[in-house]
């Protein structure tokens, strides 16, 4: 059994206490070859979360949540950000494992570069779930916890085809894409659901793309970063909107959105802004949606998807085998899928929450969660 030493070691020193029905046997017997995951202190148990930075609102909210759910359900945790770096987030994961944490959670900075390390956690017994990115090329991941990626894509352009009636409106319209990091996963799933969607009207005419740019890897924007954004649609606008206004903007997420606002402001005043679509519910992208900045964002409870993670990761220290059974206990929407997210290893047991439209008129769904307020004066949103 992993760690017994630190485990005897750690039950001397706790005497009587005692945690999830665990009765007051004595040290020896609780740290025995033979004893099961059920006489185990939930105290002794240490989770390694890994998230990517500290600089965007979304991983603060997913890194300061779990922690605190795992420590008030009795476990350590160790929780990193890597500065959006894949080096440093392989040292970080290295330093866990070497720690000898009993569980990882890792939100990817960079979906391909976790493989080598990966194999160490294998190699050591430690389970590795994939949070909000599905970690590819290797078979150490056993489950992994999102939303619906394709179906944030789905959502975003449905939104645009509906706002504008494109199946019927003779119309033509400029639209570009902006889609997320290239070394995550999840961006190019957006990027493939929005684009399965549009593709018939770009093909058709009533779409037109005047950068040509339909590739992901041409959309791509650096780290998610709103400064990457507004750098390179201020250099599309430059080159490819002189003379002419970019009607839609599909934006993969709301940091890149941001950006493309901010270009949009400084290369053509902002008197008119493009239906720009939105991720994640950040506060400032809210303001811009009152403001007619931003037509929509798709809303992901992280909360929800932090909560099923923990359930994910309970079920799996106690030596249980999470499959699709646990959905029925769990509070959140979620879809239990083996068949949809394969890692070039193998196909990842995935729970999949399901996202949220959120518009000018829809705020009150966020308020309504918990996660949000009305500010003084009933305009904009704050974080509650």
């Amino acid at each position: 059994m992993k760690k017994l030493f630190a485990a005897a070691v750690s039950l001397a020193m706790l005497g009587s206490l005692t945690a999830c029905g665990a009765d007051s046997s004595s040290s020896s017997e609780k740290s025995s070859e033979n004893s099961s995951s059920s006489s185990v202190y939930i105290g002794d148990k240490t989770i390694g979360i890994s998230m990517p930075a500290s600089e965007l609102e979304r991983w603060n909210r997913d890194g300061e949540y779990l922690k605190n759910q795992f420590e008030s359900a009795g476990y350590k945790v160790e929780l990193t950000y890597s500065n959006n770096d894949p080096a440093q987030q392989n040292l970080d994961v290295n330093g866990m494992i070497k720690n000898e944490v009993d569980l990882l959670l890792i939100a990817a900075v960079d979906a391909n570069s976790l493989s080598n390390t990966l194999e160490s956690a294998k190699e050591s017994n430690i389970p590795v779930v994939a949070y909000d990115r599905l970690i590819m090329g290797t078979d150490a991941v056993t489950y992994y916890i999102s939303f619906d990626n394709y179906a944030v894509g789905r959502l975003q352009a449905e939104f645009v085809k509906n706002m504008l009636s494109l199946d019927t409106n003779p119309a033509t319209y400029n639209i570009e894409f902006v889609a997320g990091d290239a070394g995550d996963n999840n961006a190019k799933c957006f990027f493939d659901g929005a684009y399965e969607v549009l593709k018939p009207l770009i093909t058709s005419g009533t779409l037109n793309v005047a950068s040509g740019k339909t590739e992901f890897d041409q959309v791509a924007t650096k780290g998610w970063t709103s400064e990457n954004a507004e750098k390179n649609m201020t250099e599309t606008l430059n080159t490819f909107y002189a003379d002419a206004d970019l009607d839609i903007a599909l934006c993969a997420n709301d940091s890149t959105a941001l950006g493309v606002t901010r270009a949009i402001e400084a290369v053509k005043g902002g008197s008119k802004f493009p239906l720009t679509t939105g991720q994640d519910g950040d506060i400032e992208n809210l303001k811009n949606i009152v403001d007619g900045k931003q037509a929509m964002t798709v809303y992901k409870n992280v909360n929800d998807e932090s909560s099923v993670a923990v359930d994910v990761c309970k079920a799996i220290l106690s030596g249980n085998t999470p499959a699709a059974s646990l959905v029925e206990s769990l509070s959140a929407e979620v879809n239990y899928d083996t068949s949809s997210y394969n890692n070039g290893k193998k196909y990842v047991q995935s729970y999949l929450l399901v996202p949220t439209v959120i518009t000018k008129s829809e705020l009150q769904f966020l308020v309504d969660t918990g996660n949000y307020k009305w500010d003084s004066d009933k305009k904009y949103l704050e974080k509650s």
